[in-house]
């Protein structure tokens, strides 16, 4: 069993250096990378090339945003099962071991998802559960991010492409939802998630980042708005029922009231960026 990895970058060296020096580590040696590079440089050659030899690299260019680059990569797997890495995660060195153990003893699952941690070993994100089981199209939400998901190439050939107006890089309103929309779309080809796969996201690197604050803080509620933008957007394109999209923007309301409560200001924010985009990205509002 043969693994496409498909990894897209942009701004990243170091993060990218560890996935690299992780993948390396790997116990199970049947796989290909394939760096799809939206720099607009040549900064990543030096971070590849001690690896060029130790495994297969195919270093890929595209244009900017994150669905388009993993469609550009689409074009080159080779493998029997694919896998979408983030530029600032790293695989533990018995992960694909695990998997293409899970995917031999399992021919009736047709993908596999796992659990994001952080370096500690501590749940990272939203995405979290303990129970494994069928993923449908209500729980996907918590258990399908991008760099924790692995399919067999026949889904992926049955899916065919991301939808490039969705993610990070669009050049939309819709800053995220992609691997959602793509699993949804795969929903009933038998899709498994086991919190016992994990991936650590995101590494830690030592960098300084000379922003202010305020600027920070005004980037943060802009993605975060983003994001719900595109959650908001993948609810309308599944035709979700009525009474799922009405709680998914109740929970953010709930968490606008605890913050105030609590008197956290920049979670009122947070959380009303949250229940704006979802509303906005489900009525189609840019």
């Amino acid at each position: 069993m043969k693994f496409s990895l498909i990894l897209a970058t942009l701004n990243r060296t170091v993060e990218v250096g560890h996935f690299l020096k992780a993948l390396d580590a790997q116990t199970y040696r049947n796989f290909e990378l394939i760096i799809v590079d939206q720099n607009p440089d040549d900064r990543l050659l030096e971070f590849i090339q001690p690896y060029q030899n130790r495994f297969p690299i195919l270093h890929l260019r595209s244009a900017k945003g994150l669905s388009l680059a993993r469609n550009v990569a689409l074009g080159h797997i080779s493998g029997d099962v694919v896998a979408f890495p983030d530029d600032d995660c790293a695989y533990p060195p018995s992960i694909l071991d695990n998997v293409a153990h899970f995917f031999t003893n399992h021919p009736e699952w047709n993908g596999l998802t796992g659990r994001s941690i952080n370096e500690q070993g501590i749940d990272t994100g939203k995405h979290r559960g303990s129970q494994a089981g069928l993923i449908n199209s209500f729980n996907v939400w918590r258990r399908g991010i991008s760099y924790t998901i692995f399919l067999r190439r026949a889904v992926v050939m049955q899916v065919g492409f991301f939808d490039e107006s969705l993610g990070v890089g669009a050049n939309t309103p819709w800053g995220s939802g992609e691997e959602t929309d793509y699993l949804l779309r795969a929903i009933n080809t038998g899709l498994y998630y086991n919190p016992a796969i994990t991936v650590v996201h995101p590494i830690q690197v030592l960098q300084p980042q000379p922003i202010q604050p305020l600027v920070n803080k005004n980037k943060s509620f802009s993605k975060t708005y983003s994001y719900a933008m595109g959650r908001g957007r993948v609810l309308r394109k599944h035709n979700t029922p009525l009474w799922f999209v009405i709680y998914n923007w109740f929970l953010p309301l709930v968490g606008v009231a605890l913050s105030l409560l609590q008197g956290r200001l920049d979670g009122v924010r947070s959380y009303w960026e949250t229940f704006q985009g979802r509303v906005q990205g489900w009525f189609g509002w840019s």
